[in-house]
């Protein structure tokens, strides 16, 4: 590829709505441009390296045995109404009319079509397990798409779904898939780690993500010194406190607060640390009002309380209900002693605490010295309730926990029989009756990933590409190609034995002055740099450098073939 006969557009400056790197560097390098917001145009520099990435989903994915197909983007309602989605899903699914006044969704996911697909096309046990996979377009309408392509409504996806006899293939499946992951990520050049996850809204009995380190990541993982051990911090699971709650040590009391509302103003204002208090937050859900009891510095993990008999579809209380059942305004509330009947909920580490201070249930007042048993009754449960901090036991018992910012890219679920039940997906087994067929879905966001590897690789200059995911891996830039014929004729030989040994080079001809040239081709971050210059023909050498190094290196032309990893027979210099 000569750069004089391709379409590049980068630009010095830094778009004002661009708030992360992977956002900026796309814009200023003219990888994206923007259509609406959280739909963007791939220009043929941004194409590229999409279809880097897709090229190496693809061959993976392909090793593990799944089989590529394409499914409509257009989806029906009566597929989601089948599996109860269609409300469920929310206000993230687009739904569309024809002129027929049918209604249709735009897929944001696939697994109501290929279920569709399989309870149509598989009868027999003998035709499982199998794989099918698809690269394709999917729209989410974002209440709030931003960070360009990291968070954007439409997106390109490789969804791939397995379907099995029992639920013992399917695991081996979801394995074999994990494996394929680890090897795409690896062969990206990505940090990553997979990690333990809720199934969110796709549901199922298991999954895992891939995160993409980095430290804009909108995700918090936790993860072992000690072990493999990782989880998000949605699913990440904090143990309870070794040993049994202490005895009562101290008298129950009163304490004035008269501002004090939060625990660590409280903790200030008695002298007392943080992890002496209690807050209680107030929640309305099935079965009533909950007041669930956090230690001061925790905090309340929304997913794990979702999952609480009773709070699965609960929301916060309001001030007006808060004072219906506890008779005291918000800041100094406590389940001592309600006007109505609540549930309480402690965390397992409230659960063990002895001593503790927490509200009143009277305006400018809190307990100290507060005991379950004798000042409190137990609470109805102990679960848990909130999210791990820096420095946690890890969950397996080897190590502490650490947290690190990340950014999902991937997703494998062990789905079970959830959908193919729903839709009467079925197979003849081996005795002739039938069988419901057990399901894994496995994503992958390729086009999240090209914004998740810049924000993972950058400097100053702009874009640091892994070498599998660049536009072009060696830049070959000519100094004055209209006044030198010798230094043309070099750098055209040079390109074309790139080309012949396997690499995929681009020839930087468009003329321009140096200094703004090796800027485009550090800000498009080729890994690769070689300059052809009538000085270095002179002396016979080349000027290279790496993407990632800060000085140059003047190499004759074996040692540069030896440097990109080519394996050179040339015996003469240019």
């Amino acid at each position: 590829m000569r750069l004089s006969q391709f379409h590049l557009a980068t630009t010095r400056e830094t778009p004002a709505d661009a708030e992360i790197v992977s956002h900026q560097l796309m814009l200023r390098t003219g990888m994206i441009q923007k259509l609406a917001a959280g739909i963007y145009t791939w220009t043929p520099l941004g194409l590229r390296v999409l279809r880097r990435v897709e090229t190496v989903v693809r061959e993976e994915m392909n090793r593990a045995g799944a089989i590529e197909m394409l499914m409509p983007s257009i989806q029906p309602r009566e597929l989601w109404e089948e599996t109860g989605r269609w409300q469920k899903f929310g206000g993230q699914l687009l739904k569309i009319r024809d002129r027929k006044e049918a209604e249709y969704c735009y897929g944001p996911t696939h697994e109501e079509v290929v279920t569709d697909f399989a309870r149509n096309q598989l009868q027999s046990y003998k035709q499982l397990p199998i794989n099918f996979y698809q690269i394709q377009t999917k729209f989410r309408d974002e209440i709030r798409p931003r960070f360009g392509v990291m968070r954007a409504r439409e997106f390109l996806m490789k969804d791939a779904y397995s379907f099995h006899l029992t639920p013992e293939c399917l695991e081996r499946g979801y394995y074999t898939m994990h494996d394929a992951y680890s090897r795409i990520f690896t062969r990206l050049g990505l940090k990553f780690r997979a990690v333990k996850a809720d199934s969110g809204a796709i549901g199922g009995d298991a999954s895992q993500e891939f995160h993409v380190l980095a430290d804009s990541g909108e995700d918090a993982i936790a993860f072992s010194d000690g072990s493999s051990y990782a989880a998000n911090l949605e699913a990440a699971e904090a143990l309870a406190p070794q040993g049994t709650r202490p005895a009562a040590g101290e008298a129950l009391r009163e304490v004035a607060t008269p501002t004090q509302k939060s625990c660590a103003d409280v903790a200030a204002h008695l002298g007392i640390a943080l992890t002496q208090t209690v807050k209680s937050l107030a929640y309305v859900g099935s079965e009533g009002f909950t007041l669930v009891l956090l230690r001061g510095d925790h905090e309340a993990n929304e997913v794990k309380l979702a999952k609480v008999p009773g709070l699965a579809e609960s929301r916060m209380a309001t001030d007006a209900e808060i004072i219906e059942h506890l008779g005291c305004e918000p800041g100094f509330i406590g389940p001592r002693a309600p006007l109505k009947p609540i549930t309480v909920i402690a965390d397992r580490t409230v659960a063990v605490m002895a001593d503790f201070v927490m509200g009143a249930n009277k305006a400018g007042f809190h307990l100290a010295g507060v005991n379950f048993g004798r000042d409190l009754p137990e609470p109805n449960l102990v679960a848990d309730v909130r999210s791990v901090q820096e420095g946690d036991p890890s969950p397996d018992g080897k190590g502490q926990l650490h947290l690190a910012r990340g950014i999902e890219v991937g997703h494998v679920f062990q789905l079970g029989q959830k959908y193919a039940e729903a839709m009467q997906a079925t197979v003849l087994d081996e005795n002739g009756k039938k069988q419901v067929m057990w399901m894994g879905c496995y994503g992958i966001g390729v086009s999240r990933i090209v914004a998740a590897a810049i924000e993972q690789n950058h400097d100053a200059a702009g874009i640091i590409w892994p070498e599998p995911m660049a536009p072009w891996q060696v830049a070959v830039c000519v100094i004055n190609p209209k006044k030198n014929e010798a230094v043309n004729q070099a750098a055209q030989k040079l390109y074309e034995e790139l080309i012949a040994a396997g690499m995929d080079p681009v020839l930087d001809d468009r003329g321009l002055r140096p200094g703004p040239m090796f800027a485009d081709i550090e800000l498009i971050g080729i890994p690769h740099r070689v300059v052809v210059s009538e000085r270095g023909l002179a002396a016979g050498t080349y000027e290279y450098r790496a993407r990632r190094a800060s000085e140059n290196e003047e190499l004759d032309a074996n040692a540069l073939l030896t440097r990109l990893g080519i394996e050179s027979k040339r015996t003469t210099s240019a």
